[in-house]
């Protein structure tokens, strides 16, 4: 068996090798970015903005996968583990907020991943308790990098957010070229328009207002924990909306679907939006 097959089928049980995987160290960190800690398959470092007035720290997690590799998006498909950031408890410092730009689909032999082949950032928001505090922010990062095999990448980063001062340009622009990458909230011309489980939820019916001119979008929909829809069927058009099915396939047993929120990414030409869909 491969070990691209192991990790496969086995992807949630590597978030349990964090405390024995070999840790890459980027400690003595510069203003408002650490080093970068690299592997086989890749690099990734964290990068800070000074914390704001209120105690609001904006920053970002850059991942650059080599090439011929890749990485993974939050709902990472049928293979792999998402990225994964762990801060110190008891220091005063959360993480509130961590926002993923549009990824691509991946298909190897037969299996459907959602990542990156390519360098990303992550932009999070941090929250402070107590600006008079130290502001050291440590953090464990856990990524999985993937070619012909799967590496587990973890690495623990040390910054000092009280040396963050004045504006600094180069972590700025980073942010700000992140931010465009990140799909786009529902608007009057890009919405889901309605949704609903049937057939016993074996299938999920969703209408869509596209942007104009759009072709036939790509829709992705993470429902429980690693499970994501990506197969259309009976998709039409009608009245300006697009309306589809998508199997669900087997759920989790004992799942009750009332109460809970899917995610759902929608990518229609050189747009992307992204919405929850709430089983009330």
């Amino acid at each position: 068996m491969s070990l691209f097959t192991l990790f496969r089928r086995h992807r949630h049980a590597f978030a349990a090798l964090l405390a024995l995987a070999p840790l890459c160290l980027a400690q003595g960190a510069l203003a408002a970015m650490t080093p970068w800690a690299t592997n086989q398959g890749g690099k990734m470092r964290i990068i800070a903005l000074a914390p704001e007035p209120d105690g609001t720290v904006r920053g970002a997690l850059q991942i650059e996968p080599e090439s011929g590799w890749i990485t993974y998006w939050k709902e990472p498909g049928q293979a792999g583990i998402p990225p994964q950031i762990s801060l110190s408890p008891g220091e005063g410092i959360t993480l509130e907020t961590i926002e993923f730009p549009v990824p691509r689909q991946f298909n190897n032999e037969g299996v459907r991943d959602l990542g990156y082949d390519h360098a990303v950032t992550l932009p999070f928001t941090l929250k402070i308790d107590d600006l008079q505090k130290p502001l050291t922010l440590n953090a464990n990062v856990f990524v999985g990098l993937c070619r012909n095999v799967c590496i587990p990448f973890q690495a623990e980063f040390k910054l000092d957010l009280g040396q963050a001062k004045g504006l600094p340009l180069e972590e700025n622009l980073i942010l700000d070229k992140a931010r465009q990458s990140l799909p786009e909230k529902p608007s009057a011309d890009f919405a889901v328009t309605h949704y609903a489980l049937t057939g016993g939820h074996e299938s999920l019916s969703l209408g869509l207002r596209l942007p104009d001119g759009a072709d036939t979008p790509q829709i992705f929909v993470a429902g429980p924990n690693g499970h994501v829809l990506f197969d259309q069927k009976n998709p039409q058009t009608t009245q300006g909306l697009y309306r589809v099915d998508m199997p669900v396939g087997r759920l989790p047993k004992a799942y009750e679907p009332k109460g809970k929120r899917w995610g759902i990414l929608v990518i229609a030409g050189n747009r992307a939006m992204e919405t929850s869909l709430a089983f009330d």
